[in-house]
């Protein structure tokens, strides 16, 4: 099966990370999206991150029900930092009947540079990338490189953070489920 790696912290989850999981998964051959929860992303602070299992909670309740959508823990097993490479690897060696692709925002692409072997990243594995503002990517010459035209929409985790702090609604930016359970548990206050 051939399936799409969608690495974030997930910080939480909100629906513009599932719109464009379905905006992926509608536009490409992917057959499934695995949201791939990452313990520590090596170029952010960790400061503010939720617990990895509460983040992976989130996420689970988020997609429950969904098919083609799957929250995955594989990095909290991994040698932290997690690193994209070496989870790929690990993924490859541990699934050989699947297909293994890249899911990242035009932001990640242009630090790609930086990540840990990320020629071998570019050589091996086919990179979905999502258009962000103020991240254009004009000249691609990587041929496993496609440039997707998704949705785009000016939601992110720290925003849902920062009105949660405030005591403001965050109602239609997560789904209910992941609502229900922050104001339940009393994340992010």
């Amino acid at each position: 099966m051939h399936i799409g790696l969608y690495f974030g912290s997930f910080n939480p989850v909100h629906t513009g990370h599932l719109i464009i999981a379905k905006h992926v998964l509608n536009n490409t051959t992917l057959k499934q999206v695995w949201c791939v929860v990452s313990p520590h992303n090596p170029l952010k602070k960790s400061s503010s991150l939720l617990n990895e299992y509460h983040r992976l909670h989130l996420v689970q309740c988020a997609i429950e029900g969904e098919n083609d959508l799957k929250a995955s823990n594989i990095e909290f097993h991994l040698t932290k930092p997690s690193y994209t490479i070496d989870t790929l690897t690990h993924l490859k060696e541990k699934h050989p009947e699947h297909e293994f692709s890249v899911i990242m925002g035009s932001d990640s692409y242009c630090n790609i540079d930086k990540w840990k072997n990320y020629k071998t990243l570019l050589r091996d594995y086919q990179l979905y990338i999502y258009k962000r503002p103020g991240f254009e990517i004009t000249d691609v010459n990587e041929v496993n490189v496609k440039i997707l035209d998704a949705p785009l929409l000016e939601i992110s985790s720290t925003l849902i953070r920062e009105l949660i702090k405030k005591g403001k609604s965050i109602r239609y930016l997560v789904p209910d489920a992941v609502k229900e359970e922050i104001e339940r548990n009393h994340y992010y206050r």
